[in-house]
């Protein structure tokens, strides 16, 4: 390759060009960030309160809505209707843990050069 179309390639791509120290350290702190955001928004007690949220309306709905003999299949209790609560307690209990306990933050790292932090 000449080293004329190795120079034009450099000059060609952002990725090549030399980036300043504060540049560097710009983008890292996007990159926790980012992360950070990632981490909170898949949170597991965020998925699991969602979901039994969602199902336990979907479950207290069909016991709101259940036949004398759906019940009586059930020895008299309805059975959609106090699951349904309870999914519905389990998953606000979850929702509710999670706004009083977020995820921390990941500690800084330490920056390259920095020898202070020892």
């Amino acid at each position: 390759m000449s080293e004329h179309s190795e120079h034009s390639k450099d000059q060609g791509h952002p990725e090549h060009r030399r980036l300043s120290e504060k540049d560097v350290l710009r983008e890292v702190s996007e990159l926790q960030t980012k992360s950070a955001t990632a981490a909170r928004l898949f949170d597991i007690r965020r998925i699991i309160g969602g979901l039994f949220v969602v199902y336990g309306v979907i479950v207290t709905i069909a016991g709101f809505t259940a036949s004398d003999a759906d019940i009586d299949k059930a020895v008299g209790v309805n059975i959609n209707l106090w699951t349904g609560l309870g999914m519905l307690a389990l998953g606000v209990f979850f929702l509710v843990w999670l706004k009083l306990r977020p995820v921390a933050p990941p500690p800084p790292d330490v920056v390259p050069g920095d020898e202070t932090a020892q």
